[in-house]
This record gives structure tokens, sequence and C-alpha cells, in this order.
């Protein structure tokens, strides 16, 4: 447990009084997406950088959701990796302080302890894992069950745990990548049966007249990528990719053709369209919001052509590995209209409960703050703003273990093998070149202050520095070439090291 509480009933004392008639309660469907990049999709996320969208793909649901409702220019995941992610999105509150910061196997009773050999002899000794949701925690369904709410979970669940127990009726069970990485002839990523089930509980609900909760999360655009034949066909062809293929000396795998990814997220649109098309034939698609987002950042090491513009990937706190794509469509929200202020995966809880007649305020223990009145149109204040994001990831795997805390354009990230190398970054330089630590000393030492009261406030893990660390065995390691790369730096750092691959 991260964070002691009262009871759920007293902890989340919502009056029911709120409820009202439920005809008039939105319904609301969030559409959640494994590993895309923020500029993964055709829709522009920044109008002013043509490499803030995907070239090529093929998207005409999402981008009519962009043109019918709002997008947010700088949405951020809640973890560089998919399970943190996913558990700060079901509870409002940051992988620090929920303590889910990784996913790793085999869990030990309530924890995850990493048991790699290597990480003896590394520089720092990682920290171990929650491995299931607090069970303190209020989660999306459970804040919306007294407000009137059925809430259903398809897809990809990934935290452990029955997701019964977090208040879904109707659910896929535990379910993790595996179940979405078989290659399943005319079901690719399992995205028509996901689409099928998710559109059969929106008909009951929408014939029992009861608002509902509905998250579809989708095992694209994860690795083990897969599309319909003729999809893929379709990029084949292209001149772009019929160019980049003739550079190739070895067959591609469905990982590294670039044709699959594309045709994935062609027929992830497709599913996107079809649950749009049914929430329009029942009449109740002007009382529903629809949320697409992701679980985290990505980077993309095949794409011909493509520079990519925020630094990093996955499993790691720089920008690449944080930043997300994220649509919003549903009642008071303006088309073709932008967000640009910092918005973060936890904020969703406090949003939905306030779109269901709640008051966000009576949530316990939470993070996120409701996105409804900027969604609605209204101004933001200096204080959010300029609001505190954390992020926390505390391990090896693929990385090193490290923080960050986001501030308006300001942001510090902190590196457990090198304390003494401040870091602090303009993200008006979004791919992060730049370590301005030297030249503004009172700006990181006001966030990273800021950052190590937090973690110390909500009982978060920290790495400490390990008495039996052998250089010559870390240097050795798999891992110490990418961690390096994409590891603490003073001064500027060079371009190169994103692209190399």
């Amino acid at each position: 447990m991260r964070t002691t509480s009262l009871s759920m009933a007293l902890a989340f004392s919502l009056c029911l009084a709120c409820v009202g008639n439920a005809a008039e309660k939105p319904n609301i469907v969030m559409i959640f997406v494994d590993d895309w990049a923020w500029y993964g999709t055709p829709v522009r996320m920044d109008d002013d950088m043509p490499n803030s969208q995907m070239p090529i793909l093929s998207m005409p649901n999402l981008e009519k959701m962009a043109r019918d409702g709002m997008k947010f220019r700088n949405a951020y995941a809640g973890a560089p990796q998919c399970s943190p992610s996913r558990v700060c999105l079901q509870t409002g509150r940051s992988a620090p302080r929920n303590g889910f910061t990784v996913f790793m196997t085999p869990p030990k009773g309530d924890a995850i302890f990493d048991t790699k050999k290597e990480y003896a002899q590394f520089p720092v000794i990682p920290c171990t894992s929650d491995a299931t949701i607090d069970k303190d925690a209020v989660t999306i369904p459970e804040a919306l069950k007294p407000l009137g709410y059925v809430s259903a979970h398809f897809g990809k669940w990934h935290m452990r745990g029955n997701p019964a127990d977090e208040g879904y009726a109707v659910h896929d069970g535990d379910t993790s990548n595996t179940a979405g990485n078989g290659l399943v002839p005319g079901d690719p990523k399992l995205m028509f049966s996901v689409t099928k089930r998710s559109i059969e509980f929106i008909e009951t609900q929408a014939k029992a007249g009861k608002p509902f909760y509905l998250q579809i999360s989708h095992y694209a655009m994860h690795e083990g990528r897969d599309c319909l034949p003729e999809t893929r066909e379709k990029y084949a062809k292209h001149p772009t990719l019929q160019a980049y293929y003739k550079t190739q000396t070895k067959k591609l795998s469905l990982k590294n053709d670039p044709a699959t990814w594309l045709g994935m997220g062609e027929d992830l649109d497709g599913r996107i369209g079809a649950i749009l098309d049914k929430l329009q034939k029942l009449g109740i698609r002007d009382n529903t919001y629809v949320i697409v987002t992701a679980d985290n950042g990505y980077r993309h090491s095949f794409f011909p052509g493509l520079e990519q513009p925020l630094h990093a990937a996955k499993w790691w706190a720089w920008q690449g590995g944080l930043r997300v794509p994220m649509i919003v469509t549903g009642p008071g929200i303006q088309g073709s209209s932008v967000c640009h202020n910092n918005v973060v995966n936890y904020d969703f809880l406090p949003t939905f409960v306030e779109w269901a007649g709640g008051d966000p305020r009576k949530l316990k223990d939470i993070d996120g703050v409701s996105l409804a009145g900027i969604m609605r149109g209204g101004e933001s204040e200096p204080k959010f703003r300029d609001r505190f994001l954390y992020f926390h990831y505390p391990h090896y795997r693929t990385s090193m273990p490290h923080s960050a805390i986001v501030s308006g354009n300001m942001k510090v990230m902190h590196f457990y093998e090198a304390p003494d190398v401040p870091m602090l970054f303009d993200l008006n330089d979004e791919r992060e070149v730049k370590n301005i630590a030297l030249q503004s000393p009172e700006v990181h030492q006001k966030l990273h202050g800021e950052m190590m009261r937090y973690f110390k406030e909500v009982g978060a893990r920290i790495p400490k520095l390990n008495p039996n660390y052998n250089p010559a065995a870390y240097e050795k390691s798999d891992q110490y070439e990418v961690i390096k790369r994409w590891g603490p730096f003073k001064g500027e750092r060079s371009l190169d090291a994103d692209e190399k691959k």
C-alpha cells in the first residue's frame, strides 16, 4: 500500500442525490491504445509541426473525431510503461503514489522483485513494485457506480487481479499481452472480437436506458503486429514503402514491416468507426463522451524518412516515452478545438466523476484534476497550467532508474546513477537537447526539491547506490549501450543518439 486511507465507502462519499435521471447522464467510452507514439496518428498534434503526425497512415474516423472534438497537444501517459500507466488511469493516482511502477514477473505477495542476477552489480539497487492495484484505491467503475453507471472492460487488462474486483460488471478477465499476440485470421490483434463484445455491451445498456462506462483496451498497436492482409497490401504498394523495401537486405519481420504497422493502424481506425457508428444508430452519440488515447509513448526504428520529434522511447520518462495522442469528443466539446495545457491520464477519473454529476473534490488521495471545465471551453488558471506532474521509474529494464517532474514548460529529469548531474529542460525544446540546469539553478532546485518532497509524502520507493557495483560487469551487460545513450548528460546531447538503431 502506498497510502493509508479510510474505508472506500467513507473515502468516496458522493451524494446519491446527485444521481438524478439516468437518461440525462452521459455515457463514457475510453478507447485505450497500446504503445502509440504522440506523432503516431494522421492527426497533426501540433498544427505547426509537420512531423507531429504519421505520414501515409489513413485513419479517417480519428481525423473526424479531431474535427468534431478537442485534441490535446500536451497529453502525458501516467508512466512510460503500459501496466503502471493503466493503474494511473484506473485510480487517478500517479505511479509514485500508487506504487505500481513496473510490470515484471513473478510476483511475490503484493510486490514484484526484480530478480535478474546482472542487476546485482549495477550502479544502483532497483526498487520493488506493487503487483496489483491498491485495495484502498477507488477505481473508475467504483467511483461511477454510486452515480448510476454500469462499467465494462474489454481487451488488455495487464494489471493482475480480476477486473470484477475493481468494479467492472462485464470484462475479459486478467488479460495480458499474450492474448493479443497470437495471429488470428480475420481478427488481427483481436480488434474485431473486442469491438464486437463492446458493441453488445453498448446495445444492452442502451436498451436498459442506463448510463455506462466502457473501456476498450486494444492490443494494437503493441508488438506482435498484425493486420488484415488486404490492408497490409494497400500500404505495401505505396511508393515510399516500395523504395524502403528495396534498401532491405533481409526479409522483414512483422515487427519491422512498416506496411503491417500502418495496416494495423487503419484496421484499428475501422474499429473506432464501428463504435462511433453504433452510438449514432442507437441515438446516443450526442450524449456520449468518446476518448482515444494511449498507455505510453513510443519510438519507431523502422519507419522510412520519419524525423521523430521527441526524445527516446517507451521505458523512459523522456518526452518520447511519456507523450501520447489524445482526442475527446462529446457533449459541450467544441469541434476542432485544441488544449495546450499539460494533462495526464490520471486526470480522467475526476473528469469522469464530474461528467457523471458527482463532485471530484470528494475523491481522496488522488493526483488528477477534472478536465471537464477545460473541455467545455473554460480558461485554465495559472495554478493548473503550472501544476506538477510526477513520473517515477526506479527500475532497470531497457532503461535505468530515474524520475521526472513537469511544470508548465519546465522539466527536471533525475537519474539515480548520477545524482550529482542536475538536469533541467525547457520543453519548448521538445527533443530535450539542451540541459539548462547550470544556467537556471534556481528553477532546477525548486522543481527537484518539489519532486523529492512529493516522493517522501506519498512513500515512493527510491533506489539506493549499490555497494557491490562492478563497472566491468555493468559495461558488459546487454542494456549498457542504450542506457548510456539515453542516460544523463551535461550541456548538449547529439540528435544522432535518437536515430541510431
